[in-house]
């Protein structure tokens, strides 16, 4: 059976991974990099997120922000970027007939952004409005209190975003050694996914438009390292009307052969609003607002969590239910039925969410970035069908123990004590 994709790999190291896509009229040039705030230093800590900024503040074809924006505008394109620990993506989806001027913008800000030193420094404001922003989200900051929590004082457990202190202290140097270091044709990867044809000339267009870009080999990452022989705590004080929380375990990390196992517990735990911790948490005992459960698998490692959003009198009792939960499914095994229900909600959410090209490209170029190799829907659903009621209770059995549990927190609370206490299973 053909693949659904192709992939080329240029004589510079550079990768290409082109989806087409039936019945859609859009097309989206998506460029990720494998760098992210993994790869940063404390003194740098912050630099992937705000050069991700600077890349939208004008080029050498285009000198300011208001003339690189405007050709995608003016088609009515769609265009943004984005940082994350491990990988940072530029991307623009417009009409796929005016699939070329997607192509020169995203290559354009990719290779030839200024970064001039005014522009870093008026961008310093922005920045810092955004990490107090993010401050006074308890909701979005609880998950950074989770990284932190897991992983302290190690790339891993930094704000992606950075602290103001070295946001403060950055030049433009900083970003031009970083920006040579990191943003090479070997870790990088482009994904055009929509309604395209003609791949040949599509390939040669990107050998074209990217033949200048840096070919150095970029520097590694420090390995995450972590250690937990007892369960863990972070409070983090603030008056707020409602308690923020995330309890979980550690678990696996991307190459794990159980990662796919783990993915059917999550939904099997939180799989919808008829989900375990759904049901029990919000509409039989009326704890929280919203709750959902989340499974990561990073690199080097990986976390299964569930987030919520308790009543300030209530997150006692809300842990408990929590972890209950995880009792549950670690000590008795769950129907056939259930892993059935789990199996299909996967599957039919992953086939919805790849709607879109921007969707699609994605999960490609993901795969082939951080794996190096690419599992299509059909692959995936393989791995997922394989798993066993008993795969699902040996994996809970080794995740959901004492020793591997951690509780991160926003609100009005001081004693760790308290909470201490409850964590056990």
């Amino acid at each position: 059976m053909p693949k659904p994709y192709q992939k080329f790999i240029f004589e510079n190291g550079l990768r290409l991974v082109t989806v087409p896509m039936k019945n859609t009229q859009a097309v989206t040039v998506l460029v990720l990099v494998g760098t992210g705030s993994k790869y940063e230093t404390r003194e740098i800590n912050g630099i992937s997120h705000f050069l991700e900024h600077m890349f939208f503040k004008g080029t050498r074809k285009r000198s300011d922000t208001s003339k690189l924006i405007e050709p995608l505008d003016k088609i009515g394109g769609e265009y943004n970027a984005f940082t994350g620990q491990e990988s940072t993506g530029y991307w623009a989806k417009v009409d796929s007939k005016h699939i070329d001027v997607a192509l020169d913008w995203v290559s354009d800000i990719f290779l030839n952004s200024k970064i001039e030193e005014k522009e870093i420094e008026r961008e310093k404001g922005v920045i810092i409005e955004e990490i107090n922003m993010y401050l006074d989200e308890p909701r979005r900051y609880v998950s950074d209190l989770w990284d932190k929590l897991l992983y302290g004082d190690q790339p891993a457990g930094w704000l992606v975003s950075g602290e103001k202190e070295t946001v403060k202290k950055m030049q433009r140097d900083d970003f031009m050694v970083y920006l040579k270091n990191h943003y090479s044709a070997l870790n990088t990867v482009i994904c055009v996914a929509g309604n395209i044809e003609k791949i040949d000339k599509l390939k040669n267009k990107i050998g074209k438009s990217f033949k200048t870009i840096n070919i150095q080999k970029p520097q590694n990452r420090k390995k995450v390292i972590f250690f937990q022989k007892k369960p863990e705590i972070l409070l983090y004080h603030k008056e707020t009307d409602q308690t923020h929380l995330c309890v979980g375990v550690r678990s696996y990390n991307t190459f794990h052969k159980d990662k796919y196992v783990l993915k059917t517990l999550n939904a099997v735990l939180g799989g919808g609003m008829s989900s375990r911790m759904w049901i029990s948490v919000r509409e039989r005992k009326g704890l929280a607002y919203y709750v959902w459960v989340y499974n990561n698998s990073d690199l080097d490692a990986g976390y299964f969590l569930t987030q919520g959003g308790i009543n300030n009198d209530k997150v006692e009792e809300a842990i408990k239910e929590i972890l209950k939960q995880y009792g549950l499914v670690r000590n008795m095994k769950i129907s056939p039925n259930e892993l059935r229900k789990a199996k299909d909600y996967i599957k039919g959410g992953t086939i919805l969410g790849m709607e879109s090209s921007d969707a699609q490209a994605t999960f490609y170029a993901n795969q082939e970035l951080l794996e190096n190799r690419i599992l299509t829907l059909d692959e995936l659903f393989v791995k997922i069908e394989a798993v066993t009621v008993g795969d699902i209770q040996r994996v809970a059995r080794d995740i959901f123990r004492p020793e591997k549990l951690n509780l991160a927190l926003i609100g009005p609370f001081k004693d760790k004590a308290r909470f201490e206490k409850l964590l056990k299973i």
